[in-house]
């Protein structure tokens, strides 16, 4: 079943990496089992669709992993997790998921919490450090998120890192050499030590233009207001002045 229903989103920004001339970058911790990420995902999406300035924005990813402890797989019932997680009864989880799923739908996503295979993201979060510096870190993490929360795919698994990898348009070579080693290891550290630093707890959570926080997966309409600010702020009027520029000034014109 396809995660992406017909009519769902389409990124407007250019792939991260690229020199964004007079643009504006969004930095965005998120793990890649976060499904409030991905329904941020869509609703960032949104934004930047209904932004004056959409075009210029660059979107980064940055790592942030919500269980570093975890196995590659992680075995079990999903539901009785979260509920041992929370302290929630089954019945309970099963409605939170629900409604999760719900709000997914309106962001034209098909979340599958009974097929999900939790586990390690540490090599992903690597992959995705790969795939900013070869300009496809939009389209791997597009994959990566759908894999984890529509299809069923064992996101801790080299495997099938190296498939969706390829998915996403990097070169085999490269990902086998990256999930081979520990390339973009300080890098991944070094992102979760600035989420530290920014008192990051949760994610998703965007920091938009350098300037304005916004945390959680907020309505594109809180989004559209932060990019505006921000925008703003950063990309000032410059007045130019002529000789004979006459105005009015208070309610008073001199000829």
């Amino acid at each position: 079943m396809d995660c992406v229903r017909a009519g769902g989103a389409r990124p407007r920004n250019g792939p991260a990496g690229r020199a964004v001339v007079a643009g504006m970058q969004v930095d965005i911790w998120s793990d890649v089992v976060c499904p409030w990420c991905y329904i941020g995902k869509r609703r960032l999406e949104a934004a930047i669709a209904r932004f004056d300035h959409g075009d210029d924005v660059e979107v980064v990813w940055h790592s942030f992993e919500l269980d570093r402890q975890a196995p590659r797989r992680r075995e079990g019932d999903y539901v009785e997790r979260l509920a041992r997680k929370y302290g929630m009864s089954r019945e309970q989880a099963v409605a939170a998921n629900t409604r999760l799923t719900d709000l997914a739908a309106a962001e034209e996503l098909e979340f599958r919490f009974d097929v999900a295979k939790p586990g390690n993201t540490f090599d992903a979060h690597r992959l995705l450090h790969l795939a900013h510096d070869r300009g496809r870190q939009d389209a791997l993490k597009e994959r990566l998120l759908a894999a984890y929360l529509c299809e069923g795919e064992a996101i801790g698994e080299p495997d099938v890192l190296m498939r969706l990898a390829a998915d996403a348009g990097l070169e085999p070579s490269e990902v086998g050499a990256v999930l081979d080693g520990d390339k973009y290891a300080d890098e991944v550290r070094a992102d979760e030590e600035a989420a530290n630093d920014l008192g990051i707890s949760g994610v998703p959570f965007f920091v938009v233009g350098g300037k304005f926080a916004v945390a959680g997966a907020q309505q594109s309409d809180v989004l559209v207001s932060a990019l505006e600010r921000a925008w703003d702020k950063t990309h000032p009027l410059i007045a130019v002045e002529g000789d004979d520029g006459a105005s009015c000034d208070g309610d008073s014109c001199v000829i």
